[in-house]
């Protein structure tokens, strides 16, 4: 890691020790704090049920939200559902939807090469977790912000993204708190909060990492993409990712009847009762 560290110094890359300051902080309460506490406390069972709705509102926001909808426009949707998708995706601590959402734009432009923020050709490391302690030199790029910083939603979450962050941390602690007192605010900040977050984190890596390097490849050899049906069980659909870099704006990563895609549910949905619009399909490849 080190060597790796000093090398991305060398060619213009810069340590983001902010970053490595929030994640270790998130990794020594995951590992150390939500444990203990479930040991001398235990967690009740609105702690495990705040735990899975967080896990998949924010999940979702990404996949649908940042990904599916804002990255590849694969559906359109009013304002008021486009405001739930950015704060649910919001409470992942992925950041805003300008710089993740210019960030896979700029991976699909540039899969497997230097350019690409999460390139698998650096190893697995790299791809799954490394890169987010990296500032490179095309981080906020204008070339992929541009369309995003001209959408006055976008910008808006982008400019309070640390309040959406953490409202996602403080909806439970409160909802705890009102439960069963301090016990009941801490226990729902662990699990809901810094349990669930620590999962999605590393959910959604594991397309970065793991998509890119195990897996089939049946719609094309092109890039690095792999499909993996069991990362679409974490992931709410989003294993299918040779599918996925095939035809980017399909509304669909699994695009089978029997492929595990609840993202591609909650859109199409969301269409049947009149809050999406414009799906596409397979059939349009850019």
């Amino acid at each position: 890691m080190a060597q790796m560290m000093t090398a991305d110094v060398a060619d213009g890359r810069i340590i983001d020790y902010k970053a490595i300051v929030v994640f270790s902080a998130l990794s020594m309460v995951m590992f150390v704090g939500v444990p203990l506490f479930g040991y001398f406390f235990d967690y009740s069972w609105l702690d495990w049920t705040m735990f899975g709705l967080f896990y998949v509102m924010s999940g979702m926001g990404i996949t649908v939200g940042y990904h599916r909808f804002i990255s590849h426009r694969s559906f359109n949707a009013p304002d008021a559902v486009k405001v739930a998708f950015l704060i649910a995706g919001g409470w992942a601590l992925e950041n805003s939807a300008l710089k993740w959402c210019s960030d896979h734009v700029r991976h699909h432009a540039n899969v497997d090469t230097d350019a690409d923020p999460y390139n698998a050709k650096r190893g697995f490391w790299h791809s799954h977790l490394l890169w987010i302690f990296i500032k490179t030199p095309f981080s906020m790029d204008d070339k992929y912000t541009a369309i995003f910083k001209k959408d006055k939603l976008i910008m808006w979450q982008h400019r309070n993204y640390l309040l959406v962050l953490l409202s996602g941390f403080v909806i439970p602690t409160v909802i705890g708190f009102l439960h069963r007192g301090w016990i009941g605010a801490l226990s729902g900040f662990l699990l809901a909060g810094v349990f669930r977050t620590f999962l999605v984190l590393n959910s959604t890596f594991c397309i970065n990492s793991i998509c890119h390097m195990w897996g089939d490849q049946p719609n094309g050899t092109q890039n690095s993409s792999r499909d993996s049906w069991l990362i679409s069980l974490i992931t709410f659909g989003e294993g299918y990712h040779n599918y996925h870099h095939t035809y980017p704006r399909d509304y669909r990563n699994g695009p089978k009847w029997y492929n595990f895609d609840p993202s591609k549910w909650l859109i199409f949905s969301l269409y049947m009762v009149g809050l999406a619009r414009d799906l596409s399909y397979r059939t349009e490849t850019n």
